[in-house]
């Protein structure tokens, strides 16, 4: 027998339809708030990743999927959506449409991580990115469409922190500023960080290992007057859209191309590893990529976290309303039209196989959670009707015309959730 990869996993029902009933959420957000969705590439060129995300990330020093294709090229299965979103809106001039520039995906990313509860190496993100708006407007919308995604799907006890990391100006200063304290500290740092704080110091703030205490004693971030009223101005707006929200000045987020806003969502309920999801603005990084100078802010929710804090919600409701049976030989095209009819009113329908026993059928009914089952045996054949008889709850089984069938079902499903099946 073949195993899966370690960090890899089959998705299996019931959660699967977990996964499927929060993207569809997300969707109906996204249209709300005016987004229209890119499907990026699972592969890119290497190079994309460590240009955007940055070569001392942990994501590109440690946890990309990269290698050599046939032809040579250095490729790499996407780590997170941003810098693909980003090469697509340049290569593809999506600045010149004159629409507002939202968009939103939903796909599988790769990371070479230690697995662990509600993380795998591969794992399904949903991602938003708002490019062209500079304004804190932009900030706080972003973020609330975001708070409103997770009370949709039934996220409950999250809270917003907010931090501002400032503009390129703001961080010039402070770089050397927190580069001669970590100089000063240098023993007290683990040894991933003593290699890189020459090239990047701020990276050492998001540390798990040196991060909390650098949070405390490091020197703080002095914002300029312009990036102080933006990021106040954000705090008021989202005070209007409802969102509650805390500063902390320790949040960095772990990627190169953020400035400005940043913020996540956490929740207790996932333990030290409390990061629900997190985003932030990055309004130097389309530039950088040869685009033009366009700010812009996004996020990403991974789908796994967050079914993590619903599984103990109760699930949605799979199982087929009816299942039809041929309790006679010749009923089978009698059943089969019956099952095509219910499909077409909208009814989820199932069967086993018409040519089973009547016990075989009637075993594989009751396994499969349907409210009624639809029999047609050689009496109903004979008078052009079929027989419902109730499974979930206790009921009389009763014999109508197969024309009605439908109709009827509707009726007393209704009578079972108050809520009819929808046509299509």
């Amino acid at each position: 027998m073949i195993n899966s990869l370690r960090g890899f996993r089959d998705l299996l029902p019931p959660e699967s339809d977990l996964f499927t009933r929060i993207e569809t959420a997300a969707r109906e957000v996204f249209r709300l708030y005016g987004y229209q969705e890119l499907r990026i590439p699972t592969l890119e060129k290497k190079e994309l990743f460590v240009k955007s995300t940055g070569d001392t990330t942990d994501i590109v020093e440690k946890e990309m999927y990269a290698f050599t294709d046939g032809g040579g090229r250095e490729i790499a299965n996407r780590p997170e959506g941003t810098p693909g979103v980003v090469r697509a809106y340049i290569e593809n001039n999506l600045g010149q449409t004159g629409r507002n520039g939202k968009y939103f995906y939903i796909g599988s990313m790769f990371r070479a991580e230690r697995p662990q509860a509600g993380r795998y190496r591969e794992f399904t993100q949903i991602g938003a990115e708002h490019i062209g708006n500079a304004s804190p407007y932009a900030d706080a919308e972003t973020i609330t469409m975001l708070v409103r995604l997770l009370e949709k799907v039934g996220v409950e006890g999250c809270s917003v922190v907010l931090n501002s990391l400032g503009c390129a100006e703001c961080r010039k200063a402070y770089r050397e500023l927190l580069l001669n304290y970590l100089r000063l500290n240098n023993t007290a740092l683990c040894e991933p960080c003593k290699g890189r704080i020459e090239r990047n110091p701020l990276r050492a703030l998001d540390c798990k290992i040196d991060g909390p205490a650098l949070a405390e004693k490091a020197p703080k971030l002095s914002l300029c007057p312009a990036c102080t009223e933006h990021f106040t101005r954000t705090q008021e707006l989202l005070k209007i859209s409802g969102v509650e929200h805390q500063v902390n000045t320790g949040l960095v987020r772990g990627l190169d191309y953020y400035t400005s806003t940043v913020f996540e969502v956490r929740s207790g309920a996932l333990g030290s590893q409390d990061a629900v999801c997190g985003g932030g603005r990055y309004d130097d990084l389309v530039k950088s990529m040869g685009g033009p100078a366009a700010p812009a802010i996004g996020w990403a929710v991974g789908v796994d976290r967050v079914a993590m804090l619903l599984k103990d919600k109760p699930a949605a409701d799979t199982a087929p309303k009816t299942f039809v049976i041929a309790a006679a030989k010749e009923a089978g095209e009698k059943a089969f039209a019956l099952l095509t009819a219910l499909r077409a009113a909208g009814i989820s329908s199932d069967f086993s196989n018409f040519e089973l026993s009547l016990k075989s059928q009637m075993r594989s009914s009751d396994k499969s959670g349907a409210a009624f089952a639809l029999i047609i045996g050689e009496d109903e054949l004979k008078a052009g009707a079929c027989s419902i008889k109730p499974l979930k709850e206790r009921g009389e089984q009763q014999t109508i015309p197969l024309p009605d069938a439908p109709s009827h079902i509707k009726q007393l499903l209704k009578g079972l959730s108050g809520n009819p099946p929808v046509s299509i």
